[in-house]
């Protein structure tokens, strides 16, 4: 079934509480996200995996690949919690018993190996979900009662909503001798994935999501100034947001490159890899970089258009794939990105409303510029029938 949004308080309520019921009766829990994961999945997995660990149960974060730099604070954070993030089957054994899945529109896009797929199967390991990613091209992937899948700024801010309510359940707390379930590090992993999926706010578009992004937003950027004592550390939100979006040297040179490919419709800002730049691009940088960069320069790209940004480069030397990334500017709030997958019958690839990646088959497309043009004039009379 596509997923849609849980229709009422009560509903989401009893999902809450079922979830905070399986963190007191499971011990072992993995926790996936979606392939070349973003600020909100990786931010949604260790928080939650956070709170796993103040009721004294194993928690595991699977990252297929090395994780950027700029989430260097968060790996920081899961080793000096116990948390095991792992590239490998090493450390992830038969004794988990239940899954988490978080900011993964559909079971096809979830970062896994063949071990992993295994358990995914198994009937009696508990799946938990946690998405804000609703509507066609969507897939539920927890079991039914255990789906926190809802209308939410990002995922990470479902997270803070288990971890406030478990600030209410004082038996459960007292139970498990847990303090402070909004501790310093699950509140700055939720600020990173609440401010870095929305770029601080500025992809919302209903006015029930600005107002749950104002209110999530602030009350955890006044409990990270309340539990923050050395300099050091972040003090707010803007600080966590900066780290986020700081570009490094190496990946300035990468940003240059791509820029420098720009072109401009009436509405879309656009660059283009073919294989030759992408073999360029695979001898001078990781892929972890490339990944990251693109989806910046699709962002400035949606900014100096006034509308849309694409990227769009030939991966087919690593995965036989032609990779898109498409995004919306901040002062263009009235086209859904997601018509883009129903309008060119895209099954590979998802998002939210302002951001979405999709993937297409390197055999299916013969000149790469001639079907970006093509893909940019379908977006262009999409725009205009709006």
């Amino acid at each position: 079934m596509n997923k849609k949004s849980i229709p009422t308080i009560y509903e989401k309520n009893r999902i809450v509480d079922n979830i905070i019921n399986a963190l007191q009766e499971k011990s072992h829990f993995l926790f996936l996200g979606h392939q070349n994961p973003d600020e909100d999945c990786i931010g949604s997995m260790v928080a939650c995996a956070l709170i796993v660990g103040k009721f004294s149960k194993k928690a595991d974060v699977y990252i297929s690949e090395s994780m950027h730099e700029h989430f260097q604070y968060l790996l920081d954070i899961c080793r000096h919690n116990a948390i095991s993030c792992s590239e490998s089957m090493g450390t992830i054994d038969d004794t988990v018993d239940a899954i988490v899945v978080c900011d993964t529109p559909k079971p096809s896009m979830i970062d896994l190996n063949p071990g992993i797929e295994k358990l995914l199967h198994k009937k009696e390991i508990l799946k938990i979900e946690i998405d804000h990613h609703l509507g066609a091209d969507s897939m539920y992937i927890g079991d039914v009662g255990y789906r926190l899948v809802t209308e939410a700024t990002s995922s990470s801010e479902l997270v803070g909503l288990i971890a406030m309510k478990l600030a209410k359940k004082t038996d459960v707390l007292r139970r498990y001798n847990i303090s402070n379930p909004l501790s310093r590090n699950v509140i700055l992993s939720v600020l990173t994935g609440i401010v870095g999926d929305t770029n601080m706010g500025q992809y919302i578009k209903s006015k029930r999501q600005k107002r749950y992004y104002d209110i999530f937003s602030n009350i955890y950027n006044a409990l990270l100034l309340k539990e923050t004592t050395k300099e050091t550390n972040f003090m707010n939100k803007d600080e966590v947001f900066h780290e986020i979006q700081r570009l490094s040297a190496v990946e300035d040179r990468c940003f240059r490159y791509i820029y420098s490919k720009k072109k401009f419709s009436k509405s879309v800002g656009s660059a283009v890899l073919n294989r030759e730049d992408m073999d360029y691009l695979y001898g001078e940088f990781d892929s972890d970089t490339i990944v990251s960069v693109t989806r910046s320069v699709a962002d400035h790209l949606a900014e100096e258009s006034g509308h849309l940004g694409l990227v769009v480069y030939d991966d087919s030397g690593a995965s036989g794939l032609v990779q898109f990334r498409l995004r919306r500017g901040q002062r263009f709030k009235t086209f859904d990105l997601r018509k883009v997958l129903k309008i060119f019958s895209l099954t590979n690839g998802g998002g939210h409303e302002g951001a979405i990646g999709f993937r297409v088959s390197r055999n299916e497309i013969g000149d790469i510029d001639e079907y970006a043009g093509q893909l940019v004039e379908g977006i262009e009379k999409a725009i205009s029938k709006r």
